[in-house]
């Protein structure tokens, strides 16, 4: 059994990625050609945004989205613990810094109450409110600036709320939507929840090409015409007229045109992973394991379906007896980042954001793709539910 059964995909719509990749060869625009136009403009649409900038990765999305909003070294950016690398990282390569919120037990996204508090805390730099980094230079020197909001495992965070906390201290919010492309909140589309959100076109990722790719979105017209200007070098008029400090960010053709084909059956996809998910939470009903929450109002794409175990042993007792069968598990995540060495220098230490550790101790997720049997979800579950 494979986690991610690309293959099974690429079986239902081979001969248009191959009608489209060959009209890219036969073209030879390889780099933002005419099919990364047309996938902006789809994308735009289904996103119900004004502008859709493709790029080269989720990760240069999050860092143009940055740049673009002229996040600065001193600049603080409140963000979860409980995701990638990838969200907390392009905050420190521009020399801003992380200022850490802990999460929701049952949704594992950014808890609004907390963001409150953090907020509050590094208003007034005091680290009895809530913890914040504790770093050589005054705290007092941290500028509140900017919000990453991540939409963990495919589920959008609860935006009324965050971006109301936003509005009332003037803060930019980011969406970082790279698992969750295709999911809803309130009935409005993920990706166009935030002054600009950014998505992932990883393959493992709900729309996935065949290589890195990533995109933006924004209603600023501002904002957009930076983007496509520091996706590109900092280009003006031209790529010899270098108007800013930009990045190499630009999406490969051959990557659009793979996705304008996994595109044409996106919808149907959605349908059939949350049929998948329900199923999953049907048969795990009588388990003692905690099935992941959609809130009314919310509608999760289903990147990772993920499961809390009573505590490590025994995730590690249920990971060796479906490895034993054959299936294979994942964990999201086994660190949070305030415990990376990559962020030791923000000084924050064990116990500083206790449900995301408590999360990252106890989680893991199990296959899950559109293409899942009845037969193979039943597998799953008999084989675990025992020592569950």
């Amino acid at each position: 059994m494979k986690f991610i059964d690309l293959a099974a995909q690429q079986k239902q719509i081979r001969p248009q990625i191959e009608t489209n990749i060959h009209q890219v060869l036969d073209h030879g625009q390889y780099i933002l050609g005419p099919e990364v136009t047309e996938l902006e403009k789809r994308l735009a649409t289904f996103c119900d945004v004004k502008h859709a900038l493709a790029c080269a990765s989720g990760t240069d999305a999050l860092l143009l989205s940055l740049l673009a909003h002229n996040i600065r070294p001193g600049d603080a950016v409140f963000t979860t613990p409980f995701t990638f690398i990838a969200t907390a990282e392009v905050i420190r390569l521009i020399g801003a810094v992380p200022v850490f919120v802990d999460i929701e037990p049952d949704t594992y996204n950014v808890s609004p109450s907390k963001l409150e508090q953090a907020v509050k805390a590094l208003e007034k730099t005091d680290n009895r409110i809530y913890p914040l980094p504790r770093i050589q230079k005054a705290e007092a020197e941290i500028k509140p600036k900017a919000i990453i909001v991540v939409d963990l495992f495919g589920l959008p965070a609860d935006y009324d709320r965050i971006n109301a906390i936003a509005e009332n201290k003037g803060l930019i919010v980011i969406e970082d939507a790279a698992q969750s492309f295709g999911a809803r909140y309130n009935g409005k589309p993920a990706c166009g929840l935030a002054d600009t959100a950014c998505t992932s076109f990883f393959p493992a990722k709900p729309l996935g090409g065949y290589g890195d790719g990533g995109m933006c979105f924004t209603n600023s017209d501002t904002i957009a015409e930076k983007i496509q200007s520091l996706r590109v070098h900092g280009k003006g008029a031209n790529k010899y007229d270098n108007i800013r400090i930009g990045i190499n960010g630009r999406l490969d053709t051959l990557q659009a045109a793979i996705l304008l084909a996994k595109f044409d059956v996106f919808e149907d996809e959605v349908r059939m992973r949350r049929q998948v998910a329900d199923r999953y939470t049907q048969l795990l009903a009588e388990s003692d394991l905690v099935v992941p929450l959609e809130p009314r109002g919310f509608e999760s794409i289903w990147a990772q379906y993920s499961l809390l175990a009573r505590n490590q042993d025994t995730r590690r007792t249920i990971q060796e007896r479906l490895a034993g069968a054959g299936i294979p598990t994942a964990i999201y995540y086994p660190i949070p980042l305030h415990l990376q060495t990559a962020f030791a220098d923000l000084g924050y230490k064990d116990g500083d954001f206790p449900v995301s550790e408590d999360c990252s101790r106890r989680i893991f997720s199990l296959p899950m793709h559109p293409y899942l049997t009845i037969e193979q979800q039943e597998r799953v579950t008999q084989t675990m539910i025992d020592v569950s």
